[in-house]
């Protein structure tokens, strides 16, 4: 090393010039990096879709699922497989484990559906396979409303679909509230009976006068013609002329007996903006795009259409990440800026401005080298990038702070300038690669953190590392160069240094000289913090609660509701709760099947768009007064949920109850609802189970319909003109993306149930109603089947109250379950013991690979574990920060705190130690050495501490300093989202600091002297 740092001084331009380079790659990287609000984490999930129209959950279950699950349960890799049917629709969802090859597990998945579709329905559509991406959700919402037709809002939405879409980095653009286009054909049932129309006839009819003829072409020998059979349905007049009917030379046309009419598929569902129907462009974006540029293209050419558009025609930009990202980006840079600032006084006031200024040095430079690489890596600039800069502003100087010191002593003793900063250099080298080795030893297994939500905080370690070697680089090559090049002398120590070391001296004489009084008082304080702790904490939560830009209100009501009355519900609740100030937006929606984030009752979500955070109250009190406004609606149950960050989503307690027996679930989810009642602090509990309701059956009399020469697709056919209608063909005009279903229905007034009970089919006897071998009987309605890797489940979920922590005493209170049933935590509660269980390995991991490095570099136990214990003994400082700072027990945020801590308090020990140790080859007493090295290392090891502390004091005080412009901003959002962790470290370091300039000292004492004891007690027994 010694040789490095010389060869790099006698080059001093090639290496100064090499700095320049990596600064302005930094500066230019930091210019092109892609920038996002969160890590661009891929969920492990695989999501494959299925679609029957009309087909009811038990078939769906029994005829799609199944087959699907049987092909695709021979995956590797997969960590659940869920499957759920319901009426016309079914699915199975993947998840595999997180840090899978996405591209790869995607390949795999569309092999085993490709294969598993021989075993599906003929009438079942094409399965569709699709990969859920955290980058690939909306980054943007656009909502068009105003009075104008549904036919107008939807012909303008997809144009801007296609109009967006065309932008390079736009992935695809959904339209939420869009409608399939259908082309009905509307049939008196007395007209089809007064014609005795066949529907299945009818149906072979239509799709043999709709098909592609490939007619070829005609060679003549004098020239070659190509010819045509336009066979095709291109327009409405196609279907106009086409015969349904044929009786000798007489042709019945669609003309002649119905009327046609381009339409929609009925409502499942209404969406409105601030009480106007509306629909969203939900736009996403390509991944490793830019965030904010992709947005600015978006907006540009929305505005470039605005004049040609109606007036009467509103947009509204409802949710725009963009802003959310350059905001965050522009707090947690103020932060970065601000703690940049803090250090540089410290250093300034202690050391003089030219040592300040070579060391200030070194953190731009750390950092934009970092950066480069991130960037060079593919990675993206998000909060957790950011925030890892905020933490080691203040741990890059450390190893500068160390050289200068010895530097500017060095200047004083005489030698000069080169000479000082390179025997400087190297003589901390190795101490000071121990300590960024140690540091180091404890973020490397943080990049092994397993699942989304490793994949969500990996990008701190990642981050913290690359900065560290960065710095360690800035500390012991480019920092000596700089300062034997710029020459001069540090100025002289001010008074007030001065009194600090007397008193200090006095201090640390007296403990000195009772060690083992010294550490049980060191004790007895840490003995009362955690009782401290213990009596009077803030309870523990997974992730950090941040105040949300958006929140949500669930619906829930019960009972066989058609969309119209769901959405008559909705907005009578929309009702109440328009018009606050506070709301910028108000998105409402109605709906008949909910997604499977969604509890089975959910009629209906309203989503609120807050204004800025500094210009309201916080959200859990403008939720508090909507539940003040909306208590009297009768027959509704209404769920307020915040907008969660983070990785983690959903409810925090999540139960998976399976059994292959689904009739014994039911009693058995009951009493897990009831002994959770009993136990108190569970909020807001539901489960999947279908809800109550009526279905109606058709029974078949299949000997009797066999009589009168029809069966039951027959019969089916007939039925399903009065519900969705029969679908003959499709056809694709100009004017829509995708195929129209053309469809024959009965009109409004014949759909009915009680139409089916006279509705009558064409069979070889003639037109004979379907009740002489149809009976109609009323059932229980199932909604939809969940399976669980091939069980039946049901999903039990709930909300904690405020301040309960109740998770583990369901544990221990959970009712003993029935033979073939079993329960699993899930959700956010098997995060978060995953999440407790690597924090704790990856603790005794960093500790283990500590243990090699300290002995190594000392060759010593006593001293090694001197260290490490300073480590167990700092957790009580992390309580006391959060105990002073009002905050939680976050379990991935402290957890990560106390590993970041440990790699951050042994670097002054063992600076500390190494400069004992150092004396006491020289023949020092032990007493005098220790005493001594304190007063020695008292000004880095301040100084190395204050400048941590003070680069995370913004997050700890939630204060976001503007230094350009100049503003000063409490509690922002981004600043909430660290605070936990800050006020860990910051705590944690400051009781840590305490440690080693008094403990540390006392405990190399008390060391010798029971080495000095134990080798007299040895040498009797010698004797003896």
């Amino acid at each position: 090393m010694r040789a490095l740092i010389f060869a790099a001084i006698d080059r001093s331009r090639t290496t100064l010039l090499t700095l320049l380079f990596l600064i302005l790659g930094g500066i230019a990287a930091f210019q092109t990096i892609p920038k996002e609000a969160n890590p661009d984490v891929t969920i492990p999930m695989i999501y494959v879709s299925m679609t029957l129209d009309g087909i009811s959950p038990e078939d769906a279950e029994r005829l799609l699922v199944r087959p699907m699950e049987q092909e695709l349960r021979s995956l590797e890799g997969i960590k659940e497989m869920r499957g759920t049917a319901s009426e016309g629709h079914a699915s199975v969802m993947l998840e595999f484990d997180a840090g899978f090859d996405p591209d790869k597990a995607l390949q795999d998945v569309r092999e085993k559906v490709d294969t598993a579709r021989t075993k599906l329905p003929q009438e079942a559509d094409e399965p569709r396979v699709n990969e859920i991406n955290v980058s690939l959700f909306p980054v943007l919402s656009v909502g068009l409303s105003g009075p104008l037709s549904e036919r107008e809002l939807i012909t303008i939405a997809r144009r801007f679909q296609d109009a967006i879409e065309s932008i390079p980095e736009v992935l695809e653009v959904e339209i939420g509230g869009d409608r399939e286009d259908l082309l009905e054909i509307v049939v008196d049932p007395q007209v089809l009976e007064s014609y005795g129309i066949d529907f299945d006839q009818l149906a072979s009819l239509v799709t043999r006068n709709n098909q592609l003829v490939a007619a070829g072409s005609l060679d003549t020998g004098n020239g070659r013609m190509a010819l045509k059979v336009p066979g095709v349905i291109e327009t409405i007049e196609d279907v106009m002329s086409m015969p349904v009917k044929v009786d000798g030379d007489t042709v019945v046309t669609f003309g002649d007996v119905a009327m046609l009419q381009r339409t929609f598929k009925d409502p499942t569902g209404f969406a409105r903006i601030n009480g106007e129907p509306a629909l969203v462009l939900e736009v996403s974006k390509r991944s490793g795009a830019n965030i904010i540029e992709t947005i600015a293209q978006v907006r540009e050419l929305i505005d470039e259409a605005r004049p040609q558009l109606p007036d009467s025609l509103e947009i509204r930009y409802i949710m725009d990440q963009s802003e959310e990202v350059r905001d965050i980006l522009s707090d947690l840079l103020n932060n970065v800026l601000t703690a940049i600032v803090l250090v540089l006084i410290v250093v300034i006031a202690a050391m003089g401005p030219r040592s300040a200024v070579m060391v200030g040095l070194t953190i731009p430079g750390a950092f934009l080298t970092g950066i480069l690489v991130i960037w060079s890596m593919g990675l993206t600039l998000n909060i957790v990038v950011l925030f890892s800069l905020i933490l080691v502003a203040g741990m890059l100087v450390d190893g500068a702070i160390v050289v200068s010191e010895l530097a500017d002593r060095n200047l004083s003793e005489g030698q000069t300038v080169k000479q000082a900063w390179a025997e400087a250099a190297s003589r901390m080298a190795w101490p000071i690669i121990a300590s960024t080795a140690t540091t180091l030893a404890v973020f490397v297994p943080l990049l092994f953190w397993p699942g989304v939500v490793g994949e969500f905080m990996k990008f701190l370690p990642l981050t913290v590392i690359i900065c560290l070697i960065a710095s360690l680089a800035m500390a012991l090559v480019f920092l000596p160069v700089l300062g034997s090049t710029s020459g001069g002398r540090r100025a002289r120590q001010g008074h007030s240094s001065g009194r600090l070391m007397e008193g200090y001296r006095r201090v640390l004489g007296l403990l000195l000289r009772s060690p083992g009084l010294t550490l049980i008082g060191v004790l007895c304080v840490i003995a009362v913090i955690y009782a401290a702790y213990a009596r009077f904490n803030h309870g523990v939560e997974f992730f950090p609660s941040v105040e949300p830009d958006s929140a949500q209100v669930q619906v829930r009501a019960r009972g066989d509701l058609s969309v119209w009355e769901r959405d008559a519900i909705v907005r009578e609740v929309e009702q109440r709760l328009r018009g606050m100030p506070e709301v910028k937006a108000l998105y409402a929606r109605s709906m008949v099947q909910t997604s499977s984030q969604l509890a089975p009752d959910v009629i209906g979500v309203l989503q609120f768009q807050f204004t800025d955070w500094f210009t309201r109250r916080p959200a859990s009190a403008i939720l508090e007064d909507f539940r003040d406004m909306t208590s009297d609606i009768p027959g509704v149950e209404l769920e307020f949920r915040k907008q969660e960050g983070g990785p983690a989503e959903g409810k925090p307690i999540e139960l998976q109850v399976s059994s292959r027996e689904a009739n014994s679930l039911n009693g058995y989810v009951d009493e897990i609802k009831d002994r959770m009642r009993e136990l108190g602090g569970f909020v807001d509990i539901e489960d999947d189970r279908s809800l109550p309701g009526i279905e109606w059956r058709l029974q078949v009399d299949r000997e009797a319909a066999a009589r009168f020469g029809t069966d039951v697709l027959g019969i089916g056919s007939a039925v399903r003109l009065v519900t969705n209608g029969l679908k003959l063909a499709t056809y694709r005009p100009e004017d829509v993306r995708d195929e129209v279903d053309i469809v024959v229905r009965v009109p409004n007034n014949w759909r009915e149930l009680d139409h089916l009970q006279r509705q009558t089919i064409h069979t070889s006897r003639g037109q004979v109603p379907l009740s002489e071998f149809v009976d109609l009987r009323p059932g229980d309605k199932t909604n939809s089947i969940v399976r669980v890797d091939g069980q039946r489940t049901v999903t039990i979920k709930s909300d904690l109250a405020q301040g309960r922590r109740v998770d583990e005493l369901l544990r221990a209170e959970m009712p003993e379950p029935p033979e073939g049933i079993s329960v699993k935590f899930a959700g956010e509660n098997e995060d978060q013991q995953q999440a407790s269980n690597f924090l704790a390995t990856a603790f005794l991991v960093a500790i283990g690979l500590m243990l090699l490095i300290l002995v190594t570099q000392f060759n010593s136990l006593y001293q090694t574990f001197l260290i490490l214990s300073a480590i167990v003994l700092s957790t009580a400082g992390v309580l006391l920060g959060l105990l002073v700072n009002g905050q939680s027990f976050g379990i991935v945020m402290v957890g990560m705190g106390t590993i970041a801590l440990a790699g951050i308090v042994v670097n002054n020990n063992i600076i500390l130690i190494d400069t004992y140790n150092q004396m006491r080859k020289d023949g020092v007493e032990a007493y005098e050495a220790a005493l001594e090295t304190g007063c020695l290392r008292l000004r880095p090891v301040l100084l190395t501490a204050i400048t941590t502390v003070l680069g995370l004091m913004p997050m700890v005080l939630g204060v976001n300093v503007d230094l350009l412009t100049p503003s000063l901003g409490l509690g922002a959002p981004s600043t909430q989202w660290w605070t936990q962790l800050s006020s860990a470290i910051a705590g944690g370091l400051a009781f840590a600091t305490v440690l080693t300039l008094l403990l540390t000292p006392a405990l190399l004492v008390l060391g010798n002297r029971a080495g000095q004891a134990f080798g007299r007690l040895t040498a009797r027994f010698r004797n003896a």
